[in-house]
């Protein structure tokens, strides 16, 4: 396997984004899988690397990266150092870098027989899943989606959490991270941008325009994004293929750290789902 990490995309007037590639030198065209990762989450986060090797054994080039404003810094790419970045970050942020990712990952491998650059599925967990939807109606080079856990609606996590009046007026408000115990902020900026492109964000009305395979997955012991939100995306996307995982969380069993080599029960299962899904 070619493995090559921290790959940093540099932009202008941009923050930077870190990539990890993982492909086969032996094989050819193989279809590119780009996984986003979702809130208060990063590339390496728990076991999300043993995932992206998983994927790859079965002939894919597997892409993952670190949203620009996740927290992240070139030399620390774990947990969030920079704490005004994850502040400043936004959805349209995420989207411009998923943007930027596809585009850099043409660029990279053009002309390469190994990977085919036409052949593009999105992975999104969590918040990630939604920006994945949403890059999925947008893009056409997308050919395939699939969600982890995906959230269905970013308006009922924008617009109606705390006391909009307060953070208004005070430009930033925390929510604690509880595995890293770092007030995380929010500045006010993130509403403003959300309002501003309430329409283009709107995931329900942006999967009722897709036409591409979907595959949603989601556990069905999720405390954070509840199996509700996947049956959402479903009914509105009845063409999509809707599996839950019994007795799964929202990160399918698995934590962070993950000083592994193999995956929880419930989170192979899924990768079976995806490896299946990826090669039909």
């Amino acid at each position: 396997m070619q493995i090559d990490r921290n790959i940093i995309l540099e932009r202008a007037d941009k923050k930077p984004i870190l990539i990890d590639t993982i492909y086969s030198k032996d094989k050819t065209n193989q279809p590119v899988v780009i996984f986003c990762h979702g809130y208060k989450g990063f590339k390496n986060w728990g076991a999300w690397d043993v995932m992206a090797e998983q994927i790859a054994d079965a002939d894919c080039c597997f892409i993952k990266f670190n949203f620009s404003h996740n927290g992240g810094t070139m030399e620390n790419p774990i947990d969030f150092p920079d704490l005004e970045a994850f502040g400043n970050n936004n959805y349209t942020k995420e989207l411009d870098d998923l943007n930027d990712v596809i585009n850099w990952l043409e660029n990279r491998f053009e002309n390469n027989s190994t990977v085919d650059i036409s052949s593009i599925c999105l992975i999104g967990h969590s918040r990630g899943g939604g920006i994945a939807i949403l890059k999925a109606t947008e893009d056409n080079r997308i050919n395939k989606l699939v969600t982890l856990a995906s959230v269905s609606d970013f308006g009922r996590r924008t617009a109606t959490t705390g006391d909009l009046n307060e953070w208004r007026e005070n430009g930033v408000k925390y929510v604690l991270n509880g595995r890293t115990k770092q007030q995380m902020p929010h500045y006010y900026q993130f509403f403003e941008d959300f309002k501003a492109n309430e329409k283009r964000l709107h995931i329900e009305s942006a999967i009722k325009r897709l036409n591409i395979p979907t595959l949603i997955i989601h556990g069905d012991d999720d405390t954070s994004v509840f199996i509700n939100e996947a049956k959402e995306l479903h009914k509105w996307y009845p063409k999509s293929q809707l599996q839950i995982i019994e007795g799964a969380n929202h990160v399918f069993n698995t934590r962070h750290p993950w000083n592994k080599n193999e995956l929880s029960a419930e989170f192979e299962t899924v990768i079976a789902h995806i490896i299946s899904f990826l090669t039909k």
